[in-house]
């Protein structure tokens, strides 16, 4: 490839990322200052090449996907991150009230609504988190709150309706769980409850099928609320996505336990994944990073169309993960 035929294909990426129409020679003759032959002929070139696809409804480029595989690997230069996108993200991290997961799913949020893009934070796997402690605090006399907390610091709670059931069995249950479970993975926990406590539970308790299935699903949610999708919606502002069955099959691919399979937690500071290189759909593209602070790991990526603005991208991602580490650091 030519130096003019990248500057041609990075100036063709750019333009359809922003524009989302086909890029036309006079536009980019418009640019280079060149004679429009020779940029029809570079850009033939490129189409040979692989980089550059034809549409049926214009005589301009798109880029193909491994168009924008060469964007991004080698033409790509770094985008600054705004005072704005910058300060929005401030206000959420410097918010004492929030904890990390909060502070996470949050810049997730403003993120997605920035971009028009969809975000997910996938957490630190359940069975690398044991059970340090179950414990109940009663509401009223038909509710309470059920904490969940692990050796890894990670707190969780939930709020259940217990109408007719004693106190007093509630927190024999409680205790018969912290005897026998505590140390156990999480993802592990609804297994030993079945086969350790369900045994023997009534010996102790009167209402017990009701408080073993109650904690039971308890368990079972914790353990599976490991993928945090959020702004699914925006994607649909896309024009790539304006087809009804185009957004039902996005929609499939787009749900928690889907996209536990597809996005591994990787180790690199910054991947992208285009198109079929994402197997989630060949539509899309992921940009993702993952962060480590000294209580939990996790993955955070944003899901968009394969003309995204990675540039943009990379960098609001990077700016989380330092910010997250730095955060839990001082």
């Amino acid at each position: 490839m030519s130096e003019r035929q990248k500057e041609i294909l990075k100036m063709i990426v750019q333009e359809y990322i922003h524009l989302a129409k086909p890029v036309s020679s006079k536009e980019i003759c418009d640019e280079l200052g060149c004679s429009s032959a020779t940029v029809r002929n570079d850009m033939a070139g490129l189409e040979d090449l692989g980089y550059l696809e034809k549409t049926h409804t214009s005589s301009g480029r798109i880029p193909s996907e491994k168009g924008y595989r060469y964007y991004v690997d080698h033409l790509m230069e770094p985008k600054k991150i705004t005072g704005e996108d910058m300060l929005k993200l401030q206000m959420i991290f410097h918010n004492q009230a929030l904890e990390l997961s909060d502070c996470i799913k949050q810049s997730l949020m403003v993120i997605s609504e920035m971009t028009s893009y969809t975000s997910v934070v996938l957490g630190k796997a359940s069975h690398e988190n044991k059970l340090k402690e179950i414990n109940v605090v009663p509401l009223n006399d038909n509710s309470l709150i059920v904490l969940v907390i692990t050796d890894q610091g990670h707190v969780e709670h939930k709020t259940i309706e217990l109408p007719n059931v004693s106190l007093e069995d509630v927190k024999k249950t409680v205790n018969l769980i912290n005897d026998l479970i505590v140390g156990t993975p999480i993802d592990e926990v609804s297994g030993k409850l079945e086969f350790e406590i369900k045994p023997i539970i009534s010996r102790y308790v009167k209402e017990h099928e009701l408080l073993y299935n109650v904690f039971y699903r308890v368990f079972r949610e914790f353990q599976s609320k490991n993928v945090d999708v959020v702004g699914k919606d925006n994607i649909l502002k896309q024009p790539e996505f304006n087809n009804v069955q185009k957004i039902r099959e996005l929609f499939s691919k787009l749900n928690e336990e889907e996209l536990e399979s597809k996005i591994v937690a990787d180790k690199n500071d910054i991947s992208i994944y285009i198109g079929r290189e994402t197997k989630i759909d060949s539509d899309v593209a992921v940009v993702q990073t993952s962060y480590k602070t000294a209580k939990e790991e996790g993955t955070i990526a944003i899901i968009g169309p394969k003309r995204m603005e990675y540039d943009r991208v990379v960098e609001l991602l990077d700016y989380m993960k330092k910010h997250i580490e730095k955060e839990t650091e001082e």
